[in-house]
């Protein structure tokens, strides 16, 4: 529908009460909140046991979805809403496929709650078909390598450091990185209750982290109170990931290490222990992986080239055999007298 030069969408049948009821509440200039709005039941929804179960990173990705809907949507009833809208949506958003995504989820879960409020009778996000990530887009983390890991610790500001030795050191996601508060560093060890697994972990502490941390700890001096997020903003509130992903990007690009990500980290923190000579074993009880799959994933590349370096060694050694073994069968073929002691003829 067409007014003043501006067009608005409505969202109901044709030849129904609903979109009579729309017609006209776009023709005097006001539309009202629906009793059954998709504002309404977001703001129910957080009130729920099963909100309140969910990991802090879940709840993150599912509050920027909830906060999009409401902008977009949140006003309207939602028995309004269709497949088609859905798909609209995330095709709006295929510029972060992981938003676009996450879209038909939290419709999904919404549904579900307005379906026992009898507010719905059919999901209108069932079988959403995902976005692809493009090829061209799938960029793997690349592990920091020793030049640019000597580079950041010699020329990091502060915090960028310290962001980097806590996500080394502990080898955690970074979404865990904003949790370690001063209640959980005892001077040698950090201790963590991982967000996705529910994984609760001791981490020893590596030297240079423990450096870190005391030399923070010291300027920080009364303020570094139990409760007190070891990454905090000024105000002593935690940092978000948002936050800390911004301050790491901003300093890799300032080094001229931008191909080495926050995520990677973790990556180099495996290496680490793989090139101490630790089995899975005793990587996955410092990581909190709960499968083998990704620690062989990050371990591997270590490994293949340590095997490499011992199958190096090994070459060379027997070169080094081949070719005296060679020099020796030469010399006796030859014979081994030497020519100023051959006996002159007459």
């Amino acid at each position: 529908m067409r007014k003043g030069g501006q067009y608005y969408r409505i969202y109901a049948d044709e030849n129904t009460q609903e979109f009579d009821d729309e017609y006209w509440e776009i023709l005097r200039g006001k539309r009202h909140l629906s009793k059954r709005s998709w504002s309404v039941l977001i703001k129910e929804f957080r009130t729920t046991d099963k909100w309140a179960g969910y990991k802090p990173r879940y709840r993150q990705d599912l509050e920027k979805i909830f906060d999009y809907l409401d902008q977009k949507i949140g006003s309207r009833d939602v028995k309004l809403l269709r497949a088609a809208d859905v798909y609209n949506a995330m095709d709006k958003n295929s510029h972060r496929v992981r938003f676009a995504n996450y879209i038909p989820v939290a419709v999904t879960l919404l549904a579900k709650l307005a379906r026992r409020k009898g507010w719905l009778s059919e999901n209108p996000a069932a079988d959403i078909e995902l976005l692809k990530v493009p090829e061209d887009r799938k960029k793997p983390h690349l592990p920091w390598t020793d030049s640019a890991v000597d580079t950041w610790r010699e020329e990091a500001e502060d915090l960028p450091r310290l962001i980097f030795e806590l996500g080394v050191g502990s080898v955690q996601r970074p979404g865990d990185l904003n949790g370690f508060t001063w209640r959980h560093y005892d001077g040698t060890n950090l201790t963590l209750t991982q967000n996705k697994t529910g994984v609760a972990l001791l981490l020893p502490c590596t030297p240079n982290l423990k450096l870190e941390l005391e030399q923070l700890k010291a300027a920080l001096g009364d303020t570094a109170k139990p409760d007190r997020p070891i990454l905090a903003n000024a105000d002593g509130s935690p940092m978000s990931y948002f936050k800390i992903a911004r301050i790491m990007r901003d300093e890799r690009k300032r080094l001229g290490v931008l191909a080495h990500d926050l995520h990677a980290l973790r990556y180099r923190g495996v290496m680490e222990l793989a090139w101490a000579g630790c089995d899975d074993d005793e990587i996955m009880s410092y990581s909190g992986h709960k499968t083998k799959k990704m620690v062989i994933k990050y371990a591997g590349f270590v490994r293949q080239i340590m095997r490499a370096g011992t199958a190096a060694e090994k070459r060379k050694l027997w070169e080094q055999l081949l070719n005296e073994t060679s020099t020796k069968q030469e010399s006796d073929t030859r014979g081994d007298t030497p020519l100023d002691t051959k006996p002159i003829s007459h």
